[in-house]
This record gives C-alpha cells, structure tokens and sequence, in this order.
C-alpha cells in the first residue's frame, strides 16, 4: 500500500517527483524514512527504463554542403523508438534541473559547456547511470537495488524518522 505522506495526492506526486528529481542530480538527499522509501522505488523505476532503452540508438549518414560548397557526409547518431519513448517517459516522471556554474567558470565557459544539452538531468541518467547500471547489472547479474536507505534517527524538531537516501555506486 502507498504511504500518504501527510499530504493530498497532488502534493505527494509532485514531493516525490522534486526529491526523485534531487536525487537523481545530486546522488544523495536527506529525507524522512518514508519520503525516502517511496523515492526509492519511484528512482528505481526511472533508471530501469533507462538502462533496458539507453544502447537503442539508430546512426543515420546525411550528405551536407559545408561553408565552401562542397559536399560532405555526417554521421548522426539518433535515438531508437523505444529510447525516444523511454527518454519522454523520464520527463513526464523528473522535474528537470539547470545546471550550475562551477566555482571559477566564467560565464562564457559555461556557455560554451552547456551549449549542446537541452536537458541536463535526462542527459544525466542516460549517459552517465544508465551504463553503469548496466555495466553492474552484467556483472552482478542483479537488476535493481539502485539506492541505499541509511537510518539517522529522530530530527530534533518534530521526532520525524530521518534517513539518508543515496545512489549505490
């Protein structure tokens, strides 16, 4: 049975949306033990879909006239169906985060970084967890266990049960 949370169902969806959200950019949040036990099987859920879809890519050659007339052929590297499908899954599920200036990066640099991703935490679970997930999924020959729950105990204020939600390398 789900857990209620406190709050009505609109506010649930879109608390586990924004934790799952900061938990897939940063790795690891802190929470209630049972915010953190229903963002633990809704990450799951994400970064399965990715790691069954992310190889599904289709390489196109298109001819192109470059800056002096002539013609050249490129490779584009597209995303399949089911990659494409699972890709605007992921965004219905995620509220998509913006990327933050590194300390020292000036503006121009981060400009230039950022330049080619439209959406940097999708890009974030395809290329960077869903490949070591999978990488671990061969390996281990287990598919799943993406997060790990560690327990703090009470929060001074109000005696909530905390925990520590985090990705498992």
């Amino acid at each position: 049975m789900a857990r209620k949370l406190g709050v009505n169902a609109t506010q649930r969806i879109a608390l586990i949306k924004n934790q799952a959200s900061a938990l897939l950019w940063y790795g690891k949040i802190e929470t209630t033990e049972a915010r953190a036990k229903e963002v633990a099987s809704y990450v799951s859920k994400i970064i399965t879909l990715a790691v069954n879809t992310y190889a599904d890519t289709v390489e196109t050659e298109v001819t192109v006239k470059d800056s002096k007339g002539k013609e050249v052929t490129k490779t584009l590297i597209k995303d399949g169906v089911k990659k494409l499908n699972a890709r605007r899954k992921i965004m219905t599920l995620v509220n998509d985060l913006k990327e933050i200036k590194a300390d020292g990066e000036s503006k121009a640099e981060f400009k230039k970084r950022t330049a080619s991703v439209k959406y940097p935490l999708i890009e974030k679970i395809f290329d960077e967890y869903a490949p070591k997930y999978s990488a671990r999924k061969e390996e281990k020959g287990q598919g799943g266990g993406y997060t790990r729950i560690y327990k703090c105990g009470p929060r001074k204020g109000d005696a909530a049960e905390v925990a520590i939600i985090e990705l498992v390398d």
